[in-house]
């Protein structure tokens, strides 16, 4: 019955305990799924394999104890994250997916006993989206953590932002950390990786720790590497993203006579002219860098437009 409802990478949602329907995989390792995990609680009605919505039908997850919750937005942004991730991988099974679990666990639980309208990691998320929008320290992130869970001891949140970051990092939202010369001659990378000295100025990588007992070295400067490659793979991911990413090839004015945007430019249509492999596929992407009112290193009093 579920045959033909994969999708165009021949993967299907499962009705598993672990999956949810959110994680979705290769339609032979499904039954294999079922076994190890069980049938899903609440998926009375088969609306992602096959079987008619009813007007009243309404899919819900298990909560806690065995507590059904309403759908939760969170589950969209796994499952967009997930197909994209096992879009490469040949096996799938149930080992794909471990690297999740942290995620699904905390998507299943319940914020407060008899909240339902936010799981722990959806409330988890837009905490972090808001000390982004509002410049919160790390310091200011622990000590709401602490508060929240003094006056609500029942709270399921994690202790710390150093816990809220690991967990942010699964959803392909890290950076890679790679130490700078004191004196920005170098990065110390791929073959300067093991050095102790910049291969150019030869000053040392390490701050000198006067006064402390020798422990773990600590660098000069700290680039922070943010990739671009897995970024763009989740705006593509999503589905409202992605359109927005193919507007300048599915959405250009037919009106030659006004600009307005980039793609009416004569640089844009040279590009294209020079580059049509490149300009034929309606996912290319063209990335442009801005600098200004840029802080290189994070000295709040200063900015800087380079």
């Amino acid at each position: 019955m579920a045959k033909p409802f994969v999708n165009d990478r021949g993967f299907i949602k499962y009705p598993c305990r672990h999956c949810l329907n959110n994680a979705s995989h290769q339609l032979q390792d499904l039954e294999n799924h079922i076994f190890r995990n069980g049938f899903m609680f609440g998926y009375n009605q088969w609306i992602y394999h096959g079987e008619p919505a009813s007007a009243n039908a309404r899919t819900t997850v298990p909560g806690p104890s065995g507590r059904i919750h309403e759908m939760d937005e969170m589950f969209d942004v796994l499952d967009d994250i997930i197909s994209e991730d096992a879009d490469g991988d040949a096996v799938g099974g149930p080992s794909s997916n471990e690297q999740y679990d942290d995620l699904f666990a905390a998507l299943r639980s319940e914020l407060y006993p008899d909240v339902s309208s936010f799981s722990s990691l959806n409330f988890l998320v837009k905490l972090m989206h808001l000390k982004v929008l509002n410049n919160w320290t790390n310091k200011l992130f622990d000590e709401l953590l602490k508060l929240l869970k003094l006056a609500f001891p029942k709270i399921d949140l994690v202790e710390s932002h150093y816990e809220a970051k690991k967990l942010m990092t699964k959803m392909g939202l890290g950076y890679s950390s790679i130490h700078m010369c004191k004196n920005d001659c170098a990065l110390f990378w791929k073959e300067n990786s093991l050095k102790d000295t910049c291969p150019v100025c030869s000053e040392s990588r390490w701050k000198l720790q006067l006064g402390k007992r020798s422990g773990k070295n600590v660098p000069h400067k700290m680039l922070r590497y943010f990739p671009v490659g897995s970024r763009l793979k989740r705006l593509f991911a999503t589905s409202k993203t992605a359109k927005l990413m193919r507007w300048h090839s599915t959405g250009k004015s037919k009106d030659n006579d006004v600009m307005r945007h980039l793609i009416d430019g004569k640089s844009w249509q040279e590009f294209d002219k020079r580059h049509p492999q490149f300009s034929g596929d309606v996912r290319n992407v063209r990335l442009g860098l801005a600098t200004d009112e840029f802080n290189p290193f994070g000295s709040m009093s200063l900015s800087y437009s380079m």
